[in-house]
């Protein structure tokens, strides 16, 4: 049987622990899965936490995953390396966490299920994902790729963050995909 690989934009973030290393490995786990393949990573940004705000900064990033597995295949698979990373889950959904890994777009267009939205519902509303989500679809790997341009002319009335948002200077065991 001959499986499709489907093409879909991930949003990762932490504020536990050692976050720098969280995001790699949750990049290197989502490299891992069935016929996946990172193809760019943006910049990685500092972000105040949302919601409830009694907590440490985030470190985010956006990716390009390339994957074999369906959408609601994905979000198990996202869930589980979540869990992997120590994450624990609590009645506050904007609560601190060691790893989160959201599904943010596929190239499927509008899925619903009981469990999972995509594109994510509240995308537009988050800096730290639209800033990240520029510099992904602004680079060499993506920027001709005429599948996202729709959500390329979408984020252009999208926030940037302001002061909630800044480019991390720490280093990474990963190299961000340059534009």
């Amino acid at each position: 049987m001959i499986r499709t690989a489907h093409h879909y934009f991930l949003g990762l973030g932490s504020n536990l622990g050692d976050r720098a290393a969280n995001l790699a490995q949750g990049i290197e786990g989502v490299g891992s899965l069935p016929g996946a393949k990172v193809l760019a990573i943006s910049p990685v940004f500092d972000s105040d936490p949302v919601g409830f705000t009694e907590q440490p900064n985030f470190l985010n990033i956006c990716l390009s995953l390339s994957c074999e597995l369906k959408p609601r295949d994905l979000l198990a698979a996202a869930l589980a390396l979540e869990t992997q990373a120590g994450r624990v889950r609590s009645s506050n959904k904007n609560g601190p966490r060691t790893l989160d890994v959201d599904l943010l777009f596929w190239d499927g267009g509008e899925h619903r299920s009981p469990e999972l939205t995509l594109p994510h519902p509240r995308w537009k509303e988050r800096g730290f994902v639209t800033v990240p989500l520029r510099h992904l679809l602004q680079s060499a790997t993506l920027a001709s790729d005429p599948r996202w341009d729709w959500l390329r002319h979408e984020i252009l009335t999208a926030p940037t963050g302001g002061d909630e948002l800044r480019a991390w200077q720490g280093s990474t065991p990963w190299r961000p995909t340059p534009g």
